[in-house]
């Protein structure tokens, strides 16, 4: 029984110690784990409030949502690294995520406030660029390939209504006083210009003032009054023939109908209906080198005989409007769209003109190939009508006196006959035919 008692009391104090190691234990994992949880509760909600707040303002900024997502894992990877090593990884996640907050919101705000400011300050530039380059950049009206008839009619009604309120006081520019000077003007007007014309007819006017006077008149005498328009001995032929048939078939008058002016000598349709708009006052188109180039430039037809470019103008046209057609077509053709050079850059109509570019687009430059009025010189009649100096025109002077304001090199003194061979002075507004 005495060596038992040792015995049990030793068991006692081994169940003691025992029962004290498991309880010890418990608390020993319990402040192990408490630093854990608390870290990594702190971890978490550090890293996870950031989370939150990111997802409020991606979607409030736009930010795709993957790359929410991504910054999501990379936030909560530091709360795993904590858990294992709480005390030196702690403060880490709280200064790193705090700078997240502030930078979040930093980088949204710049961009909110920045981008109209941004906009508006390159629109700014841009508008003003554009106003600026209006003037000078002309689009012009490329018509359809497949333009129908009624596009193409259109087109053309609105070019010649441009046309008019350009050239208002467009008229016919040869002098004449009735249908007799009017009919020989034109025809002495082939292959040359018409201010060559007007130089030169009224020393033919003075002398054969009618039919009858001309048809009797020696043709050596005209041919000298008619050197300076060339090819004088066809002219003289031409118009001593149609004064001979003046008088012998229609009594010294002129007929005002198209088939019996077509059989005077020297008389095709386009000095008949020359005739019958200016003198008559019959609609009629004149297809002349300055119409027939324009046009098919403007693609009104791709005819080019004129009896055929007549009825395809025509066809566009109301009657009415023929004879004021062709003054505007050929006034624009004499003064702006030249036939080798064409001002392009000073058109008035070249956002309507589809050959906009075969000439000169620079409107400085444009500027100085104008011609007549238009480039401020005179114009191709002594004697214009009361509207075109109403408008600025400038009379053409008579034949061997310099122009208004110009210095003609080798041109003869006023009132001196021009020399045989003269012609127009190299740059002169009517080195140009017609």
């Amino acid at each position: 029984m005495r060596a038992a008692a040792p015995s049990k009391k030793v068991a006692a104090a081994t169940k003691k110690v025992a029962a004290s190691k498991k309880a010890a234990a418990p608390k020993k994992a319990a402040k192990k784990s408490t630093p854990a949880k608390a870290v990594a509760g702190k971890a978490a909600s550090a890293s996870g409030t950031p989370v939150k707040s990111t997802a409020k303002k991606t979607s409030a900024s736009g930010t795709p949502a993957k790359a929410t997502a991504t910054k999501t894992s990379a936030s909560s990877a530091p709360a795993k690294a904590t858990a294992r090593k709480p005390t030196p990884a702690t403060p880490t996640p709280a200064k790193k995520s705090a700078p997240a907050k502030k930078a979040a919101p930093a980088a949204v705000t710049p961009a909110k406030a920045t981008s109209p400011k941004a906009a508006s300050a390159k629109a700014t530039p841009a508008k003003a660029a554009s106003a600026k380059a209006a003037p000078t950049k002309i689009t012009p009206a490329k018509p359809p390939r497949n333009e129908s008839h009624t596009a193409l009619v259109r087109r053309a009604r609105r070019i010649n209504r441009e046309l008019g309120e350009v050239y208002p006081y467009a008229h016919p520019e040869l002098d004449f006083e009735n249908p007799f000077q009017l009919v020989v003007a034109t025809v002495l007007s082939a292959q040359t210009t018409d201010l060559r014309v007007n130089q030169t007819t009224p020393a033919l006017f003075g002398k054969y003032p009618t039919p009858e006077d001309l048809a009797a008149a020696n043709p050596e005498e005209v041919e000298e009054i008619l050197r300076p328009t060339g090819f004088f001995r066809a002219k003289t032929k031409s118009v001593i023939g149609l004064s001979k048939a003046l008088r012998d078939d229609f009594g010294g008058e002129v007929p005002g109908r198209l088939e019996d002016l077509v059989k005077l000598p020297g008389v095709g349709r386009k000095t008949a209906f020359v005739v019958l708009g200016n003198a008559f006052g019959r609609p009629g188109i004149t297809v002349d080198t300055h119409f027939q180039r324009l046009v098919r430039r403007w693609q009104w037809t791709d005819q080019t005989e004129p009896d055929k470019i007549e009825a395809a103008i025509g066809g566009l046209f109301p009657k009415s409007e023929w004879t004021m057609l062709s003054h505007h077509v050929i006034f624009h053709g004499r003064r702006i769209c030249h036939a080798r050079k064409p001002a392009c850059g000073a058109c008035p109509i070249a956002p309507l003109c589809p050959a906009y570019g075969e000439g000169e687009t620079d409107p400085e430059k444009a500027q100085k190939l104008l011609k007549y009025e238009k480039g401020g010189f005179p114009g191709q009649r002594l004697n214009p009508p009361q509207s075109y100096l109403d408008a600025g025109g400038i009379p053409a002077p008579p034949l061997g006196a310099p122009a208004p304001g110009a210095v003609v090199p080798g041109a003869s003194a006023p009132g001196a006959p021009a020399p045989a061979s003269a012609g127009p002075a190299p740059g002169s507004p009517a080195r140009e035919a017609g």
